[in-house]
């Protein structure tokens, strides 16, 4: 039986297998801040394996969704009730996206974000060393939501921790507070959302509590890859109808002591010089 640090942790595996076998066959991972982030950030990773005996996607989120908005049939809901209703709409994604496994930790996001809370990291690296998988989906460290940039930053520590039995093939971090074209093209990971478009709706449309509570989650969810799909190349026909883009974190893994502000930081500022080149070559 997998342990958590939280009584109120979530297991949940779709087609009935053990958990430990479940998560054990794990290829495709994401960690996410909040009920829904996965289905937005990581598509790609549930459309790779969906279907398929040999890939399998797991879903880890960390929080306990406590401070989600809520209005309408939701409005008067308290926090545990909010909880519970949120951790059953995770459920439900994950039953639609055929996940290998889908874990809910229940942190509040106040230890979350507390650099001193080392429960979060442990629980991770259990989940990195058990699942093993090849590649992982983090929400990228330019995110403008500090609980997201917060759990991204607790499972990089995860990994680290890891690394000596364990290294995922890619790291990827990926959009939900704030896009990424703005990343040099030679810098940005394209992740193809094309496939399913069907499965991709639905997988954001079950969120009820969200979308219905006045955030068009799923209308902005598909617009913002229709968008990436036609504007990636200027001069080019679209290769794919819906694209979603990652900043690329494995060096972050691959190499312990490298200063994440410092690699974060060197994305801005090759932005910042591009711009100043192409407004220079034009004035």
């Amino acid at each position: 039986m997998i342990q958590f640090h939280k009584p109120i942790a979530d297991i949940y595996v779709p087609d009935g297998a053990e958990p430990g076998a479940a998560l054990a066959r794990t290829t495709h991972l994401c960690v996410s801040a909040h009920q829904d982030d996965i289905e937005i950030m990581a598509y790609h990773g549930v459309a790779e394996c969906f279907g398929l005996p040999d890939k399998w996607f797991t879903g880890v989120v960390a929080t306990d969704g406590a401070g989600s908005p809520r209005s309408g049939i939701y409005g008067n809901y308290t926090d545990d009730q909010m909880k519970r209703v949120r951790v059953i709409e995770q459920r439900k994604a994950a039953f639609v996206g055929d996940y290998a496994c889908q874990i809910q930790l229940g942190y509040p996001s106040s230890e979350a974000k507390n650099p001193r809370e080392t429960a979060l990291v442990d629980d991770l690296s259990r989940t990195f060393l058990i699942a093993r998988p090849e590649a992982v989906y983090l929400h990228n460290l330019a995110d403008k939501h500090d609980t997201h940039v917060a759990v991204a930053l607790r499972a990089i520590a995860a990994l680290r921790a890891v690394s000596g039995e364990y290294k995922p093939k890619k790291v990827y971090g990926c959009e939900v507070w704030r896009d990424l074209d703005w990343l040099q093209d030679d810098e940005k990971r394209p992740l193809p959302v094309s496939a399913r478009s069907n499965i991709a709706a639905a997988l954001v449309g079950v969120f009820d509590s969200q979308v219905s509570g006045g955030k068009r989650y799923d209308l902005a969810t598909a617009g913002r890859r229709l968008a990436h799909a036609t504007y990636f190349a200027s001069h080019g026909t679209d290769e794919e109808s819906a694209l979603n883009f990652a900043m690329d974190l494995t060096p972050l893994v691959e190499n312990p002591g490298l200063s994440i502000t410092d690699y974060v930081v060197g994305f801005i500022e090759r932005f910042r010089g591009d711009v100043q080149k192409r407004l220079a070559s034009v004035a």
